[in-house]
Order: C-alpha cells, then structure tokens, then sequence
C-alpha cells in the first residue's frame, strides 16, 4: 500500500530517496535518469523562451506526509529557500493524526476581461451587452471547438461600469470553463473575438481584451484539524491564535503571513510547469479585495484543537504551456499522480495550508530562525569552502554557537583542518 509516509527520509542520500520516490510514483529509469541529470535540455529551452544562453537551477525537494482528501501525497518543491521543505513535511504528519487535508473546489472557470470606453451612456450599453449575452457567447466558443466539446468554453457573460480618472467605462467578463488547463491562451483569443461584436452592440471603443489573474471563479479551499495535544499543547494553539490575529489586523505583518502560503505554493507550481507569478498575483489580489487580510483562517474547536482554512484563487493546468515541454515538470506531475487541474488546485491549497500552519507553529514556539538556522548553516559552510563530511562538522558547531556567519565558519573550517 503506497504512503507518503516515509520515516527519516531526509537522514537518507539522494540516489536513496529518489529511488523511494520513483517506487511510489512508479517512475521509469529514464525519468529517474531526466530528475538525475537535471532535466531539461538547451533545445527544448531554446524553443519555451527568446535569447536563452541556458538553463537555470533551483533545488528539487519532496515533501512527504500528506494525506489529502483520503489520498496519499508525495510533493515536489522547486525552491531555494531553506526549511519550507521540511515544514510542510512536518504540518501534514501533524495534519494525519485527524484525518490529514480535506479540499474543495469551485470550477474551472476563468475570467476574460474587455474594456469598452467612450461610451456616453455606459449603463444602457452594459444592458445591451446583457440583452446580446447569447450572441457573445457563441461567437466567443467558435474560436475553441475543441475545448467546447470536452464540455468547456464560455458560459456566461458579466458586464459592469467601473469610474476611473477617464471618466466611466464598461467591463465585459468572458467567464469561460478552459478544464484542465490554465486558459490564458483560450480566454485571451475568445476576448480579442468577441471584441469587435461588443463594439458594435455598445457604440464604443475597446482597448484591452485579456485574462484577469484575480480567478474569484476558480477558488481552491483546504481544512485542517491540527490535535492541540500533537502540536504541543494548549499554549501553542494559543501562541498560534495570537499570531493569526496579529495578521488579521496588521497588513505589515500579513504580508509575511500569505508570503509564506506561498511559499509553498509557487514551489509545487514551479515544479509542474505551471506560472508561479499568476498564480501569487492572484492570490494576493484576492487577500485585498476587503482590505489586506490573510488567506487562511484560525479556529478553535470544542475540543481545544486547532482548525485551519485556506482559500485563495488557483489558476493551474496539467495540460498546455511548460507542463508537457518541461521534461522535469511533466515528471512532478506523474510523482504528484494527478489526473486533473482540479486535483492539482485541490494539492496547492492544502500545501499552503501546511506551509501556514508550520510557519505560525514555528513563531509561536522557537521563533522561526531556529527552523531556518541549521539549513542556512549549511549554505554558510558550503559558501566557507567546506566539502564533504567538512561540512556537518562545521554546521553542528556553527547553530551550538548560534553564529552562522560566513567569517566564524571560515575559522571553524580551519580549525578542522588544522587537527
């Protein structure tokens, strides 16, 4: 029975956990060999973007524990920040002890947005817009038969007066179901169609015609039960509640709280191919539509437990774009084993969710450098020249002294070398 589960998986060598990886995800010799030999090669680079001299690194981790909605869970992470690897393992062993993760999802949907300007009486051209809705959407799903007859394309029409410092001006939403996919492609082509009808309706001028990141139709969602006694007790569910309602009313210190969600986050959505920077746009536009406030939410149950949420807008495919040229991300996705967008944005949410938890769980108790302290120590020894079993020997002296610096692990460095 397969589990993400794995005891002591990071005490193990790296030709060690990729070979558990590769049994739990069932991959081939040559995907082995793909992750082993980093992947992705100059050509196919050459093709994904203009003047490419190269590729690129970052870190390839896995996070491991996470039982999501009844399923086991293994979790790539591009990223080069120290810990969060670690923290998110560690949130969804303490997620397990009440079920693990539980996710829901609203839809595919994707908005396409088009301004329409110079207009002299915008409310009765946005009553027109509304009164043509069914003309708009058949002319936008010509574009896209074939996303059309796997049961997606555009289903519905919004249209609203916005004021700005050029007077008022219309906004027509395309709201288009584009599946397994992120969209933009589809919705973008569909807005630049129906663009000249909607001028014609309405009498007026249309500039922009594109994708909105702020996917309010496309939310994912996450639920936790953290057990108070496997957390640390009382005074942590406490210290945790402090430190979210701390982020509730700061919007200095919130911006650090939903910074970490997605850290999580953007890592998973690195590492399958998907685009990180509309994914975190959305996700932090959606924190301010009410005034800054965090993505996720604290509770206390009848029991003393803790209870956490997330939601936050989830635009990710697992078809299209950097998912299925990216060699290594189309690997990411088979060790994720998803079969849908859905899932995909069902995983990121309860990733950001363990990602929260751990952060908060780490401020409330240590302070949060101490989680970070080891891994920074070893970049520090690496960074002071030291190799091979050099730098454990440097890193265990380094966080006893509580001094990761570059020049203290120069000199312990030459200590060891002078004995």
């Amino acid at each position: 029975m397969k589990t993400s589960r794995i005891p002591n998986f990071y005490k193990l060598s790296i030709e060690e956990r990729l070979r558990k990886v590769a049994e739990f995800a069932d991959l081939s010799e040559e995907e082995i060999k793909a992750i082993l030999e980093k992947g992705l090669p100059n050509d196919i680079a050459d093709r994904m973007i203009e003047n490419v001299i190269g590729t690129f690194e970052l870190p390839l981790g896995i996070a491991t524990n996470f039982l999501i909605d009844g399923k086991e869970y293994l979790i790539p992470m591009a990223i080069e920040e120290p810990s969060v690897v670690a923290a998110a393992s560690n949130a969804a062993k303490m997620a397990r002890a009440k079920g693990g993760f539980f996710t829901d999802y609203s839809g595919n949907i994707m908005i396409g947005q088009i301004q329409v300007t110079k207009l002299k009486d915008p409310n009765s051209a946005r009553f027109e817009v509304l009164r043509h809705k069914e003309e708009i959407i058949e002319k936008a799903n010509e574009q896209d038969p074939i996303l059309v007859n796997l049961g997606g394309g555009c289903k519905d029409v919004e249209a609203r007066v916005i004021n700005t410092k050029l007077g008022e001006m219309l906004i027509v939403h395309l709201l288009v179901d584009v599946k397994d996919a992120m969209g933009a492609n589809a919705v973008n082509t569909m807005a630049e169609a129906v663009a000249p009808l909607i001028e014609r309706i309405t009498g007026g001028k249309v500039y922009l015609r594109i994708i909105s990141n702020l996917a309010v139709y496309r939310l994912a969602r996450a639920k936790a039960i953290f057990d108070k006694n496997v957390i640390g007790g009382e005074e942590v569910v406490e210290g945790i509640m402090q430190a979210y309602a701390f982020a509730e009313a700061d919007p200095f210190r919130c911006a650090t709280h939903n910074k970490g969600i997605m850290n999580g986050i953007s890592a998973v959505v690195i590492a399958t191919g998907n685009d990180f920077r509309a994914v975190e746009a959305g996700a932090h536009a959606y924190a301010a539509i009410h005034g800054y406030k965090p993505l996720t939410r604290y509770e206390v149950n009848e029991e003393g437990d803790l209870v956490g949420t997330i939601e936050l807008p989830m635009a990710v495919g697992t078809i299209g774009g950097a998912t299925k040229v990216n060699p290594l991300a189309k690997i990411c996705l088979k060790i994720l084993g998803v079969n849908s967008a859905e899932e995909l944005a069902r995983i990121l949410a309860a990733v950001g969710l363990a990602q929260n938890f751990a952060a908060l769980r780490a401020l409330a108790t240590e302070g949060i450098q101490r989680g970070h302290m080891e891994l920074h120590a070893r970049n520090v020894a690496i960074m002071a020249g030291a190799v091979g079993e050099e730098i454990d020997k440097v890193v265990e002296i380094l966080v006893k002294e509580r001094k990761v610096r570059l020049d203290r692990a120069k000199e312990v460095l030459e200590e060891i070398r002078r004995k």
